[in-house]
């Protein structure tokens, strides 16, 4: 067996491993990761690529998510990666949804939401991608951004590993962790710190752990449309109505309970698959469409044509775009906590266990990450 020493030893190379690996690198650690696929495959690549500030309700998880994002602007900047800083827009077609969107503004703004309420002509001038037939207009903000989530995590890989030196083993599984230890079937890494960033795995390390942690997981379907004329584009990433029901942002609305009672009665197939209908344009100039949430330990791997048709025959009541053609569909599946956002547990000494139980990980990722490591020591 080979051993190793490193200063950081990192679990798992989705972007909540990337995000920490990034951050001690940069603050001149030596930085070892370890991936138990050839590359990551799991909710890092799964997901819509937004990082999404105004779905994180206010207070230090808001400001955790605006953090995240200026390091992820350093990191795409330095690494030269792609990314859309084109703001989001909640489009409303009802007068429920308009009143969600109003209120948020008007409660919203004290509490630090850079957003504003436009009407319709205002939101045709940002977009021509939503249909104007029924539009009242639409809750902007400047702060959400797009990356390629499946371009991003093939890529920084290996520009930390050119630029910081950091050491990659892919298609090493970690059996045991303990105290500044990790072990896979070939290496015994001895590090200072230890983070475990494992995703939805609760039963490889630390099962123990787990058990009383109330965690189980979701689900969520998603699709992606053939790639679209190269003269035209999104805008900004795009949700709906639908939306204000999802993000817990959004509970600082009175008005909120109506919509909900709406949607509830008038369409409860969104209610029993957790639909809400989202847009985003990907590198490849594809629109990723999504998402339903089904929650269960047991994840059955087998899709559900009837979730992808309600997703989709919402889309095409919204969107106007040229082509909306599915070329590919999928889910994902990611850890879920009934009200915590992640869990960083401290199962030994100089160890962490980093979860994200929210499915916001590509939005905290890099927040998250300097805290545990500051936590750690391991950075100022």
């Amino acid at each position: 067996m080979t051993t190793e020493q490193t200063d950081v030893a990192i679990v798992g190379a989705g972007i909540i491993g990337l995000a920490h690996a990034y951050i001690a690198a940069k603050a001149g650690r030596k930085v070892s990761v370890f991936e138990r696929n050839p590359a990551a495959n799991g909710a890092s690549v799964r997901n819509f690529g937004m990082v999404w500030p105004i779905g994180q309700p206010p207070g230090e998880m808001y400001q955790t998510a605006l953090r995240s994002r200026e390091i992820w602007l350093e990191l795409l900047r330095e690494a030269v990666l792609p990314y859309l800083p084109t703001g989001s827009l909640h489009a409303a077609y009802r007068d429920d949804e308009a009143a969600v969107a109003r209120e948020f503004v008007e409660r919203g703004k004290p509490l630090g939401y850079e957003c504003a309420w436009l009407n319709k002509q205002q939101t045709l001038e940002k977009t021509s991608a939503i249909r104007t037939n029924g539009l009242i207009g639409a809750l902007w903000s400047p702060t959400e951004m797009t990356v390629d989530p499946r371009q991003v995590i093939s890529q920084i890989p290996l520009f930390l590993k050119e630029r910081y030196a950091v050491n990659f083993h892919f298609n090493s599984a970690v059996k045991e962790v303990e105290a500044r230890t990790l072990r896979t079937s070939r290496w015994c890494c001895q590090a200072d710190a230890i983070i475990v960033a494992s995703g939805d795995d609760f039963q490889t390390l630390f099962p123990e752990l787990f058990q009383d942690t109330q965690l189980t997981r979701c689900k969520l379907q998603m699709l992606r449309t053939v790639p679209q004329p190269a003269n035209w584009a999104l805008g900004p990433s795009l949700a709906f109505g639908l939306t204000f029901r999802h993000y817990p942002t959004f509970s600082i609305c009175d008005s909120l309970v109506a919509l909900k009672a709406r949607v509830a009665h008038e369409t409860p197939e969104f209610d029993r698959w957790g639909i809400h209908v989202m847009a985003s344009e990907n590198s490849t100039r594809q629109i990723i469409l999504g998402d339903s949430h089904e929650y269960s330990l047991e994840v059955d791997v087998f899709d559900r044509a009837s979730v992808n048709d309600l997703i989709l025959g919402y889309a095409r009541d919204h969107l106007r775009i040229p082509d909306l053609r599915i070329a590919e569909s999928w889910h994902g599946v990611y850890a879920k906590h009934p009200n915590k956002p992640f869990l960083r547990l401290n199962p030994a000494q100089g160890v962490r266990v980093v979860t994200v139980t929210s499915g916001i990980g590509m939005t905290l990722s890099f927040g998250l990450a300097e805290q545990t490591l500051r936590e750690l020591g391991m950075i100022q």
